[in-house]
């Protein structure tokens, strides 16, 4: 036999395969890339979301002490918890009975807080001028009901404990229930 025709036959001693080299490259490079992206976007939600998440919590307790009755003189209203539990304790007589009650500072009208004046003896809303007696009942302005009332108790050392996590209303009734005011 010719070896010419060998040498047809055989195949051609393999030449380099460029496209095969760029393919490579460019695929890992492409793709470590959108892997790199895509590590970036994950890093940027969670550093977002951490964002988002507060570092404490700086809602007061709901409940709290008080002190003692006594520290409460009749006709008084305790002004120094409003800011931070917006609770006015007040001392004064309702429906004939003395007692020691907790009544939220928010207006039953649209919800600003109310402020106690000492010199007119009542508590007034400076957003639409509702007015209400110390007992926490409304007679002017156009809030619709009644301050609301907090849970009062006497704790085993004698002093006031006010639970916020539980209200009373008067015009259902509620300022009835004893666990709504500590009888003097």
């Amino acid at each position: 036999m010719d070896s010419s025709a060998d040498d047809r036959n055989k195949p051609a001693p393999a030449a380099p395969a460029r496209r095969g080299v760029l393919r490579t490259l460019l695929g890992s490079a492409i793709g470590l890339g959108f892997a790199a992206m895509g590590a970036a976007a994950g890093l940027w939600t969670a550093a977002t979301a951490r964002f988002m998440m507060p570092n404490v919590t700086n809602e007061p307790p709901k409940k709290f002490k008080a002190g003692f009755p006594s520290d409460y003189p009749r006709g008084h209203v305790e002004t120094r918890y409003k800011q931070r539990y917006g609770v006015w304790v007040v001392n004064c007589e309702y429906r004939g009975k003395q007692q020691i009650y907790a009544l939220s500072t928010v207006c039953t009208h649209l919800g600003c807080i109310t402020l106690w004046h000492e010199s007119e003896h009542k508590f007034k809303c400076p957003c639409h001028g509702s007015g209400f007696y110390p007992d926490g009942v409304n007679f002017e302005g156009p809030a619709p009901r009644p301050l609301e009332r907090y849970a009062i108790a006497l704790a085993d050392d004698g002093q006031l404990e006010i639970d916020r996590s539980r209200v009373f209303q008067e015009e259902l009734g509620q300022w009835n229930d004893p666990a709504c005011y500590v009888p003097v």
